[in-house]
Order: C-alpha cells, then sequence, then structure tokens
C-alpha cells in the first residue's frame, strides 16, 4: 500500500479555535512517490521498519502505524512492515500518511470499518486527507474534506534539504491567524487555469518557516532557476519544497540539474495529482 506524499498546494490559516487548534484552508494533492506499507495476517500486532529512513523513526508503541492498527481495537493482530523513503518532520505528512496507508490496508485484511473520523484526527490533522489520498480542499482543522476531481495533474520536484522543521514551532511562530481563505476554485481543467489560482494564493506557514529554517530559501532559489519552472512554494510546515514544471522532461532534468549541485538533498521528481 502506497503511503503517498502529501503536498499542499496552498495552504492558508483562517483561524484559532480556543483549544489551540488551527483552522486551515489548503489545497492538498498527493505525489506518486510515498513509503509501502505492507500488512499479514497474524496472531499478535507487531512492526518491522526497513528503507532509508527507518532509523528516523521510533520503533516500539509509539510508532504511529501501531497507533493507527490500534485505534481498530484490541483484539486485532497483524504482522505490518513499512518501508520508509520519504524524510520526517518534512511537511509532507509522511507519518500521517503511513498512519492513512495502515487504516485502509488493515481495514481490508480484517475485513473492518475504518475508524472514525475522530479516531483519524487522534492521530493527527493530516489523517482524514491522507486515508482519502486523492487531490482534495481540507477545511476546519483537517476534519472537513471536499474532494476537487477536475484538478488536472501536475510534473512536479520535490526537494527537501535535510532539515527537520518543528510543525509545532512554526504555528506558533506566525504572525497572524486569521488570513483570507482560498478564492473560489477554478470551475475547468484547464493547467494554466489552475497555475493562474495557485500563483495568487499562499502557504501561510511559509514566512515563519523560512525563518526557522532558511535553507529552504535555497531550494525555493534552485527550485525556480530550473529551465521550465512554473510556480515554486513549500508543502505543510517545511521543510519540503515543490517546483511544478512545463513537461516531465523538464522536471526530471531539474532535478538532475539540483542533485548536481546539492547532491545531499532529497529531490524527487515526481507527477501530483
Amino acid at each position: 500500500m502506497l503511503a503517498a506524499a502529501k503536498i499542499n498546494l496552498a495552504l492558508h490559516v483562517t483561524g484559532l479555535r480556543p483549544n489551540g487548534y488551527h483552522l486551515l484552508d489548503s489545497l492538498v494533492c498527493f505525489a506518486d512517490v510515498g513509503d509501502i506499507v505492507t500488512v499479514r495476517p497474524s496472531d499478535q500486532l507487531s512492526l518491522t521498519l526497513a528503507g532509508p529512513r527507518a532509523k528516523d523513526l521510533p520503533q516500539g508503541s509509539s510508532n504511529i502505524v501501531l497507533k493507527a492498527a490500534r485505534s481498530f481495537g484490541p483484539d486485532f493482530g497483524a504482522a505490518i512492515h513499512l518501508d520508509k523513503r520519504l524524510p520526517v518532520a518534512a511537511g509532507i505528512g509522511g507519518g500521517s500518511a503511513d498512519a492513512a496507508a495502515a487504516l485502509r490496508a488493515l481495514a481490508v485484511l480484517w475485513d473492518a470499518p475504518l475508524p472514525d473520523i475522530n479516531a483519524q484526527l487522534a492521530l493527527g490533522a493530516d489523517v482524514p486527507a491522507c486515508v482519502v489520498s486523492k487531490t482534495l480542499r481540507m477545511t476546519g482543522i483537517g476534519e472537513q474534506i471536499t474532494l476537487v476531481p477536475n484538478m488536472p495533474k501536475f510534473e512536479a520536484v520535490l526537494v527537501n534539504p535535510g532539515v527537520a522543521v518543528s510543525t509545532q514551532d512554526v504555528f506558533k511562530a506566525l504572525p497572524k491567524t486569521n488570513n483570507p481563505p482560498l478564492e473560489v476554485l477554478p470551475a475547468g481543467r484547464s493547467q494554466a487555469e489552475w497555475l493562474d489560482w495557485m500563483k495568487r494564493q499562499r502557504n501561510d506557514l511559509e514566512v515563519p518557516a523560512l525563518r526557522i529554517a532558511p535553507v529552504m530559501i535555497d531550494c525555493l532559489t534552485a527550485l525556480h532557476d530550473a529551465d521550465g519552472c512554473e510556480l515554486v512554494s513549500m508543502s505543510g510546515s517545511g521543510a519540503t519544497c515543490f517546483g511544478i514544471y512545463a513537461s516531465a522532461r523538464q522536471a526530471r532534468a531539474a532535478a538532475m540539474q539540483i542533485m548536481a549541485y546539492h547532491p545531499d538533498w532529497w529531490i524527487r521528481p515526481t507527477r501530483l495529482g
């Protein structure tokens, strides 16, 4: 089961609840790269980890994949394996995507309904969106999901400089929490129309995130300077940035160009949608 990277094409912070939860209005899509979650029948619940990013995760009961499995109830067993490929604390929903993929896979394995929206939110605000794993508009604290079936696919490059960024720290540094919501979404499927729309939107977390991790300025610049770049922005609370390109060929060329100058960065050409 692919735990696809979640990309916030636009993210507006529109309010703050008394309990401290921020209200968001975000256009979310998913990449064709991600982690891989597999499940097998077993009498006991267990988790094994592999992959280039496995060392960055907790292996015990605090792992979000095991928390997701336990949300079905105490009487279920499965052998779960996570091949961790996405960087952590990266603004692309890695942990939430892993939890969501585990929920989907275990629901099939156990022939059980998915845990309800409150149980999903208890795992993380991005989990409901990652359970859907299709282009969508996410509002509220993440519980209000509206599919956006008419957005076209885009060729893109994801870049992460290897710096973990704390979502909590970024939200704390927000200068303003009552920003305007997204503009009305385009009605058609024209890439040009959608790109124009995206250029008028924001990621309200970008300014505080750049102060916390200024290396992201280098990421945005490298994406922008590559041939064929149409748009650059940051996903989530960072540190992953993305560029949208005019063609898959130009996206691959941009990725190779950036890799040549920054071999220590995590860089992936991908298709968004």
